[in-house]
This record gives structure tokens, C-alpha cells and sequence, in this order.
């Protein structure tokens, strides 16, 4: 972030942290990626929700899915169900 790259990579950035540092780091994402593109990797799917535009679902070394996150959202059974589908 210090030298203002175009793309950030993020693994599980939330991870570790109480649930106020979780929400400022959340919002710094939100507010970064309307300038940046930005990977992310979670397991928590309301961080995905709350904060993903796109979805690429990696599986045991598979790309399960690529949509946006409103096709996730639309699926049948909720993003819940989306994911859990996905990696079966």
C-alpha cells in the first residue's frame, strides 16, 4: 500500500483480528479497490459478500467458479449454497 501498487494481493487479511479491526480493514479494502484490483482469499463468505465484486472459487488446485458475486448471491439456496455446491 506504502508505494501505491495497482494490484494487492490479500491473504486472509482479516484473519486474527478482533471484529472492529476486522471492520476498518474491510473499509480500507472497499475503499482501495475502486482504484486497484485486488486478490483476496477467505474463508469467511460474509467478508467475501461484503466486500467481492468477482468470485474465482479455487478447490484443491481447481478453478471451481468465476462469476460475479450477484450470480453467487442469485444461486439457488443463497452464496451458501453456491459455495458449498462448488466444492462438492
Amino acid at each position: 500500500i506504502l508505494h501505491d501498487p495497482k494490484i494487492l494481493i490479500l491473504d486472509e487479511p482479516t484473519s486474527g483480528l478482533d471484529p472492529n479491526q476486522m471492520d476498518e480493514i474491510r473499509s480500507l479494502i472497499v475503499a482501495l479497490k475502486k482504484d486497484k484490483t485486488i486478490l483476496f482469499s477467505s474463508h469467511l463468505l460474509g467478508e467475501v459478500n461484503a466486500i467481492c465484486d468477482h468470485v474465482l472459487l479455487i478447490d484443491k488446485g481447481q478453478l471451481k467458479a468465476n462469476c460475479s458475486i450477484e450470480e453467487a448471491k442469485n444461486y439457488p439456496g443463497g452464496i451458501e449454497a453456491f459455495f458449498k455446491d462448488k466444492t462438492n
